[in-house]
């Protein structure tokens, strides 16, 4: 069975965060200490609590050259474990090796799997092969230990694990029938906007200006607000099909059918405020948010792109992200990852 979900439009199984992207160590007050030895390297512990997407764990990893040495323990609590199992995605997608991604295409694949409802087959194809390796990770405490060991489980019931390990199965599933995103976010629009559905693009301009322009988020526009809004399609940085549904924001919960509980999978999440608060509405070079006649000259989309680029290559490389001019073509700078630098990890991400 599969259903809808409420009329409210933030929904009730958030999939992205509502805010930007944190560095947690730049909210603490820290002097400038100098690095100590291995042995006497002091400890920082961070609990996140609905976080969502990990979006603060991965920025607060890629500025950790910033700061004095620390080693950082992060604590995971989530509500739901699909949330917790997209965040475990989102960390091993980051943290994969340069020779089997590189930087662009795990850039795309990144804000592809966070805010598309569908993906490339491409993608598609890299979503079913994490499962099968997640599915051992819950079921084989042993095996994650030797292969991610800076992960930690043991937190998690048993029953908690058999729920993920159902997760990954589903995510598993080739079958593109067994999450029917296109219908199921037509019905939650339709339940959403009533009799404004006609209207909807009327409706998508007055909610872009008066709720999210209103308040700060100017960079978003019409066009790509609402693609998002009518069709749950955020990132299209290709000129590719974006045709197998994104079963990472499915979701399960039990339903009352002619009195009895029947359990239903379905997308509740957001469909007012878009994925492009995350990543796409700051950036710390200013040239990204630089109007024209009024307008910003950049969208949403590009400054995401930019921001998650660059994430990712300071997590690689721990040294500042300075793209490459455009004459010097794609081979130049940051576009793809190489070298010998070597990936940090967090030294524990515990989910309950």
């Amino acid at each position: 069975m599969t259903a809808v979900g409420s009329g409210n439009g933030f929904g009730t199984t958030a999939w992205w965060g509502f805010s930007p992207a944190l560095d947690l160590q730049s909210i603490c007050s820290f002097g400038n200490k100098p690095t100590l030895s291995q042995e006497d390297v002091p400890k920082m512990n961070i609990l996140l609590v609905g976080s969502i997407d990990a979006r603060h764990i991965l920025k607060t990893l890629s500025q950790t050259h910033l700061w004095p040495q620390r080693k950082i323990s992060f604590f995971v609590l989530e509500n739901n474990l699909e949330a917790l199992a997209r965040q475990l995605l989102f960390l091993s997608l980051a943290l994969e090796p340069a020779e089997k991604m590189g930087l662009q295409e795990k850039s795309e694949t990144f804000l592809e799997l966070m805010g598309n409802t569908l993906l490339r087959s491409q993608t598609a194809a890299y979503l079913q092969e994490k499962a099968d390796l997640f599915i051992r990770y819950v079921t084989d405490l042993d095996f994650q230990q030797t292969h991610l060991p800076t992960l930690d489980l043991s937190n998690l019931k048993f029953k908690e694990r058999d729920q993920l390990e159902a997760i990954f199965r589903f995510w598993r599933n080739p079958d593109p029938q067994a999450f029917q995103i296109k219908r199921l976010w037509d019905l939650r629009l339709r339940q959403y906007l009533g009799t404004r559905y006609d209207s909807r693009r009327g409706v998508c301009d007055w909610d872009l200006t008066m709720k999210l322009h209103e308040h700060g988020a100017k960079v978003i526009n019409f066009r790509e607000y609402f693609q998002w809004r009518d069709t749950g399609v955020a990132f299209e940085m290709r000129e590719a099909t974006y045709d197998v549904p994104n079963k990472t924001l499915a979701s399960g919960r039990l339903l009352r059918h002619k009195g009895e509980p029947v359990p239903a999978r379905g997308y509740w999440g957001d469909i007012a405020t878009s994925p492009y608060i995350t990543f796409g509405i700051e950036a710390e070079d200013p040239e990204l948010l630089k109007t024209t006649n009024g307008l910003p000259s950049k969208s949403a989309q590009e400054i995401s792109l930019h921001n998650v680029t660059a994430l990712l290559y300071e997590l690689f490389y721990h040294t500042r992200y300075d793209p490459p001019a455009p004459s010097e073509g794609k081979g130049g700078g940051g576009d793809e990852l190489g070298g010998s630098g070597a990936c940090p990890q967090p030294d524990a991400t515990s989910g309950e």
